[in-house]
């Protein structure tokens, strides 16, 4: 009976725990109090908290003797490493996705997929630190500032780093703000800055419901590794743009979407427990977080270089702000490059140009997540 008293959390606690719970509740504030992706950061950060309490089983295989799988672990287990959370919250993405303001600029695309060779980079900086090839690539991808995606090939590449690395880039799309704008800056002049773009032309019905099909040919043929994610996202863009199937639009943007979120990210926080920190040790992952902004750094400034290297051939000029829209944290970049511009001149308004590069982005960063598949898996 004694034993059994004392027998409790309390006797478990640990200082590695307990570090634990202030990051579990620090992303639980900045989802409440700063409302930085709070749909994402606060199942996060409850997972995490729920999954270090000592004693409970909660995360554990039946194997470990305690009977049952815990039921974070069965969460995690058929929600993500068979990558079904994943994999479904693409098609609400693609529901949710406007790809006009690209089918009424094309060009724009190569800005979304320039931004991409910030994750090249990152990865090249991972292998250097000593990560393995599979590590530096999810790491690497988190430069795309794209949650889900992050999670797809973590989960298939280096699943003991997926708590780290999904909580770093959901961090980071919330910090779009705060990298994208240094970096911009530096590399533009206040006039660049100024420019005022040319109108988009109006987009036929018809071009918005071939473009998901067509690009799922493309992209798929040429990285078939990609074709999961890529498909189901350009399934969830024809279901809303074909027009015909107006609960299922509905349903994806929204029932869909945030119950899989939910779900995806209680337990991508689920898996981060103290265990994990101490096997991967707290210097590689402060390693994973800053390769991550530099990673995402890096995209923001290749985008604004190349818009920059356009405009040398362009009549018709390309504010460069825009190139940093193209890591695919959707909205938040493309909304990040307006607040700039406005600050220049409030009545130069770039959010739908932005949006351009921005929506490349995701179909960027979902190809490169394939190339990395089909090089390491």
């Amino acid at each position: 009976m004694v034993n059994d008293i004392f027998n409790t959390g309390l006797t478990q606690l640990d200082l590695l725990t307990v570090i634990m719970f202030v990051i579990g509740l620090v992303l639980i504030v900045l989802a409440i109090i700063k409302k930085w992706e709070p749909y994402e950061l606060l199942p996060l950060g409850v997972g995490i908290v729920l999954t270090n309490f000592p004693l409970t089983a909660m995360f554990v295989d039946a194997v470990e003797g305690f009977g049952q799988p815990g039921i974070l672990f069965v969460l995690y287990n058929y929600g993500i490493l068979w990558t079904l959370l994943p994999v479904l919250i693409f098609i609400g993405l693609g529901a949710m996705v406007d790809f006009g303001p690209l089918l009424a600029d094309p060009k724009l695309i190569v800005l979304g997929f320039a931004a991409q060779v910030g994750i090249f980079f990152a990865f090249v900086g991972s292998i250097l630190l000593g990560f393995t090839t599979g590590q530096a690539a999810s790491i690497a991808i988190i430069g795309g500032a794209d949650g889900p995606t992050t999670i797809f090939l973590t989960s298939r590449l280096a699943p003991e780093i997926l708590g780290v690395c999904a909580v770093a880039a959901y961090t980071y799309i919330g910090m779009i703000p705060f990298i994208n704008p240094p970096v911009s800056k530096l590399l533009t002049s206040k006039k660049e800055r100024l420019i005022r773009m040319k109108p988009n032309r109006t987009v036929h019905r018809y071009e918005r419901i071939l473009f998901p099909i067509i690009t799922s040919f493309v992209v798929i043929l040429l990285i078939p590794q990609a074709g999961t994610i890529v498909g189901c996202f350009m399934f969830g863009n024809l279901i809303r743009e074909s027009g015909v199937v107006p609960r299922l639009s509905k349903a994806a943007q929204n029932e869909l979407t945030n119950l899989v979120t939910m779900f995806l990210c209680f337990a991508v926080g689920a898996s981060l427990n103290s265990g994990v920190i101490m096997d991967l040790g707290p210097i590689r992952v402060l390693g994973v977080f800053a390769l991550g902004i530099f990673s995402v750094g890096a995209g923001a400034a290749v985008g604004v270089l190349i818009a920059k290297f356009m405009n040398l051939f362009l009549k018709n000029k390309i504010n460069p702000l825009i190139g940093a829209a193209g890591v695919s944290a959707v909205p938040a970049a493309a909304r990040t490059a307006q607040a700039m511009a406005m600050e220049e001149d409030p009545n130069n308004h770039i959010l739908m140009y932005a949006m351009a590069p921005n929506v490349a982005g995701v179909i960027g960063s979902a190809a490169v997540a394939g190339v990395f598949l089909g090089m390491l898996f």
